[in-house]
């Protein structure tokens, strides 16, 4: 440990910034592709979870198959499959930033995931809450929206937590694309510095009061939102 220089740090990086600068303007970039991502992936759930629970053989397939495909490979092909394969099918898409396919390929594989939690928050409920929505006139869609649904989510809290917070750990992935976003820059700045002590532990920092801050924010949404008598809720 008497070894290490943390004025690393400050110094030039040869561009006028220093490896502070650059290191948190890339902690920038993996803030901004975690939340949009993340964005994506409840929006984009939520559907697929909705299709899953609904009486309509086709969707509740399509929500399947949706769920299956993009949970079952591995997230690092999804993003060489948005970067690499899919602009050579669709040429219109090799004007896109890379930045937005990663968000596109992280936020689809994390919808996968939060569609099945949004399925077991819904198939949680007790069947007579839908009976009851549409015995009182509402149709299915407003069943979903002002009865189930709210009620499910209060449920999934504590697993889209985890969600949230692996989120952001993936986007450690989209260095391979050449994203400038934390990893890329441990990686670039330990090999020009040679330092790599220095670099990692900051980073490594990062991304643990990243994952807690998502953390103790959900549970502060969690006990204002949690239903009382249910699932630990206060009786």
């Amino acid at each position: 440990m008497g070894n290490w220089d943390w004025q690393v740090l400050l110094h030039d990086t040869g561009g006028g910034e220093t490896y502070l600068h650059w290191m948190m303007s890339a902690w920038g970039w993996t803030c901004s592709v975690a939340v949009l991502s993340l964005i994506v992936a409840l929006v984009v759930g939520s559907i697929i979870g909705i299709l899953r629970t609904t009486p309509n053989p086709w969707f509740v397939g399509f929500g399947n198959a949706w769920t299956e495909f993009f949970r079952n490979i591995p997230l690092l092909v999804q993003i060489f499959i948005w970067y690499h394969v899919i602009p050579s099918i669709f040429l219109s898409l090799r004007a896109v930033p890379s930045f937005v396919l990663v968000v596109l390929a992280l936020g689809f594989f994390t919808s996968s995931r939060i569609s099945e939690q949004v399925r077991a928050g819904i198939n949680a409920l007790p069947k007579g809450q839908r009976y009851a929505g549409l015995a009182m006139g509402l149709t299915l869609p407003q069943t979903y929206r002002y009865v189930l649904l709210p009620m499910a989510y209060r449920i999934i809290i504590p697993p889209l937590t985890s969600e949230s917070m692996n989120i952001f750990k993936n986007t450690s992935v989209a260095f391979a694309v050449s994203i400038a976003e934390l990893t890329m820059f441990a990686l670039q700045a330990s090999e020009e510095t040679s330092r790599f002590e220095e670099i990692f532990i900051p980073v490594t920092f990062l991304y643990f009061i990243s994952a807690f801050a998502i953390n103790r924010i959900a549970a502060s949404i969690e006990k204002r939102v949690r239903v009382p008598g249910m699932l630990g809720g206060a009786k």
